[in-house]
């Protein structure tokens, strides 16, 4: 199945998103650097287990993208929760991997304050309907609506988009 997929093309089409989408919740750039690698060494290691029929490239990298993160924080900080609640089903929001490098995007979302920044996260990168996102966060389902809409905005201002 992996015949019509080569590293090489997967790094060239994933790496910068890779290290935007880590540099989002790692700030130590050693560190981040570090994953990376350690996410194209498994992506290597399970090439010939990826099949499109189950999902796709984009989904099945970062997927294991988010696995290769969440055993970071297991790893460095085994006390912190944030990382228990991350849903399994991961789809990230191809407009936004399109319209810009996930590096500058990783940028604009640490410019936000922590909630907005939160709900954005759990929304695009965890995939968390807002319903649920207003229930975690001990908030309204309409404050988190408008939250999540100004944060869109204040991330749109950032991105000139």
């Amino acid at each position: 199945m992996a015949a019509s997929v080569n590293i090489e093309q997967i790094y060239t089409e994933y790496g910068g998103k890779i290290m935007g989408y880590i540099r989002a919740r790692i700030r130590n750039t050693a560190d981040a650097e570090d994953l990376r690698s350690e996410v194209f060494e498994k992506i290597l290691r399970k090439l010939d287990e990826f099949n499109p029929e189950k999902a796709s490239l984009n989904t099945w990298v970062f997927t294991i993208t988010r696995n290769t993160v969440i055993d970071h924080f297991r790893r460095t900080k085994p006390t912190e929760e944030l990382d228990e609640n991350l849903s399994d089903n991961i789809e990230l929001d191809a407009d936004l991997l399109n319209q810009e490098n996930m590096t500058e995007l990783a940028a604009a979302l640490r410019k936000l304050p922590q909630q907005l920044m939160d709900i954005i996260v759990l929304r695009y990168y965890d995939g968390k309907p807002l319903t649920e996102i207003a229930e975690m966060m001990n908030l309204s389902y309409g404050a988190v609506k408008l939250r999540h809409q100004n944060a869109i905005l204040m991330l749109r201002k950032s991105l000139d988009v």
